[in-house]
């Protein structure tokens, strides 16, 4: 049975390095790119005040996703799954490495899990998060599978 790999991307070039190792370092195993799209962006984003805003956002914010999805899938020289979820990343991550189903899904039953996530280091700010990005270090404490994170 091959090992499924689940790896977070952002559009970031650590992100893609992160999809590289894993490709590289489980050549024969099935890869799921997911991108998460984070609602409390939009106050940041399209948020103008005026109707309509956050739709506009919405389809902004899935067109960027659905591109850095389709740059990761040609970063790699194997094919890959890609998904795009909405939701905080630190939680759709951990739902989707578990193998919840996404949102709209017709199919009660449970997805498969992942046997491992990769995903990059993006250290920020605050004391707690200077060798590890707040998304990684939420991953790495709370998943239930093994977590790589690549710097």
């Amino acid at each position: 049975m091959s090992k499924r790999i689940l790896v977070a991307v952002d559009g970031s070039e650590e992100a893609a390095e992160a999809l590289r190792f894993a490709a590289g370092e489980w050549p024969d195993a099935d890869l799921t790119a997911l991108h998460v799209i984070n609602p409390a962006d939009s106050a940041t984003g399209a948020e103008g005040g005026f109707p309509g805003a956050s739709d506009q956002w919405y389809a902004s914010a899935k067109q960027r996703g659905e591109r850095i999805l389709s740059e990761a899938a040609e970063a790699v020289d194997q094919g890959i799954d890609t998904r795009l979820e909405v939701g905080r990343p630190t939680k759709t991550i951990l739902e989707v490495a578990g193998g919840e189903k996404p949102v709209g899904e017709d199919d009660d039953a449970p997805g498969e899990p992942f046997d491992h996530v990769v995903l990059a280091s993006r250290g920020r700010t605050g004391l707690s998060r200077v060798l590890l990005g707040s998304v990684a270090e939420g991953v790495v404490r709370r998943a239930e599978v093994p977590v790589t994170v690549v710097r």
